[in-house]
């Protein structure tokens, strides 16, 4: 069972802001004020705006409007960020049809750096989402779960907490904190029909330390290990009671614990060249589900980056892990689906063409494989791809062209769907 999903990027920021003696990751302009805003219009046409199954498209053009506001105070060891985008979308064809035309999201990001000692630093990060559709909702990155718009004022958080102590000039730790929080508006499910809250909403939590070597000054030795573990929220009933499971499935039963031990690397080949990868194992268990055996299986995360000239950069990467999964339907043992065993290969490439224009092609793979129910051992394939052309006037005004092809193929009835978007917007930054 397959599922091709392809869809193109996108990517127009708005400015920063700031000015101080320790400012990481910020540019000219973002350190030259505490604060700065942006506001992007973007007219477009979308062919299947519901991602309904292809004998149901319905499509639609229409318009966005996305002011943001970013704050950025540096301090002496410190940097504090916060950032808030604000969408309104609006289709022509749900207006037509007497509904109502409007779609709005929410997106808060908010960071902390801190320097406690020159060998002791911290970071925080937190991504605050609330929309409709699968890029918006995955705050964290990595694998998607649902690959579908969802209606309603749907939300994901994100946030990673880690702490770098240099204990001598060799050895270091990493200590890391992430938490994942899901909550669709899609509820009331049944257990003949589940809702995507019953399967998706939960609280994903993870705690790892790295222990890291500096062999040379260009290369790093690490081993590491991460404790997961994952609440299913909803109290939802999510598959029908069987001969084996003589009681009505829960979300609950979907909760679960990981262990995840790795080893890996840092290089840096060249000032512009960098590798690094962490490749191990992941131990899972379903403990309210006694019919589930652990599942051991390969984890991964590995990434590339290759910057050829100013402005002008190539990135490369690959993630194995397990991922919630958004359906749950009883096999022939009377089990149900526990999750996804997912690849995700992704490629993308910046360059600066001019002084003013700049394109970017991105695009993904991710493979996702049923554990247990009724597709146990079938894959389904997400393919995506995306380009942009920007071209900057100045500082303060661009101009953007893109288009977003997506295309889901799949065994699972009424799941597959195709989806052509273009786009042409205008940002204004100060």
């Amino acid at each position: 069972m397959k599922k091709l999903f392809i869809s193109m990027g996108l990517a127009a920021v708005g400015t920063a802001s700031l000015q101080a003696q320790y400012a990481p990751g910020l540019d000219s302009m973002q350190t030259t004020k505490i604060w700065s805003a942006s506001t992007t219009l973007r007219g477009f046409y979308d062919d299947n705006y519901t991602t309904s199954p292809n004998g149901d498209k319905q499509g639609s053009a229409g318009y966005e409007v996305s002011p943001s506001l970013q704050l950025n105070i540096p301090l002496q060891q410190t940097e504090i960020g916060l950032k808030y985008t604000y969408g309104l979308y609006y289709y022509q064809e749900r207006r037509n049809q007497g509904n109502d035309p409007y779609d709005q999201s929410h997106q808060v990001d908010l960071w902390l750096d801190h320097a406690f000692t020159e060998r002791v630093q911290a970071t925080v990060k937190d991504t605050l989402a609330i929309g409709q559709e699968p890029s918006l909702l995955n705050p964290g990155g990595g694998p998607v779960s649902e690959p579908y718009r969802v209606n309603g004022n749907n939300l994901a958080n994100n946030a990673n907490a880690s702490l770098t102590t240099d204990w001598t000039h060799e050895l270091s730790t990493v200590t890391t904190y992430n938490n994942g929080i899901y909550d669709f508006q899609n509820d009331d499910g049944t257990a003949t029909d589940p809702s995507l809250a019953g399967l998706l909403n939960r609280i994903q939590q993870s705690i790892g330390n790295d222990l890291q070597w500096a062999v040379t000054p260009e290369t790093i030795a690490l081993v590491g290990y991460t404790f997961q573990w994952t609440l299913y929220t909803a109290g939802e009933p999510i598959a029908p009671a069987t001969i084996s499971h003589p009681t009505t499935y829960y979300s609950n039963d979907n909760n679960n614990r990981s262990h995840i031990l790795y080893a890996g690397f840092q290089q840096s080949f060249l000032p512009n060249l960098n590798f690094s990868a962490k490749v191990g194992a992941q131990d899972t268990t379903y403990y309210n589900n006694s019919q589930t055996p652990d599942q051991l299986t390969p984890w991964a995360n590995v990434t590339a980056s290759y910057t050829y000239a100013p402005g002008s950069y190539v990135q490369l990467g690959f993630q194995h892990l397990q991922i919630a999964s958004d359906i749950s339907t009883v096999g022939s043992n009377g089990n149900i689906t526990q999750g996804e065993q997912a690849s995700l290969f992704t490629a993308s490439i910046n360059h600066q063409i001019t002084a003013k224009l700049t394109g970017s092609l991105i695009g993904t793979v991710q493979d996702s494989r049923y554990y247990q129910g009724a597709y146990n051992n079938n894959s389904d394939l997400l393919y995506s791809l995306g380009a942009n052309l920007t071209y900057a006037f100045n500082q303060h005004f661009s101009t953007e062209l893109g288009y977003n092809f997506d295309d889901l193929q799949s065994n699972i009835p009424s799941t597959g769907y195709s989806r052509n978007r273009v786009y042409l917007g205008v940002t204004a930054a100060y």
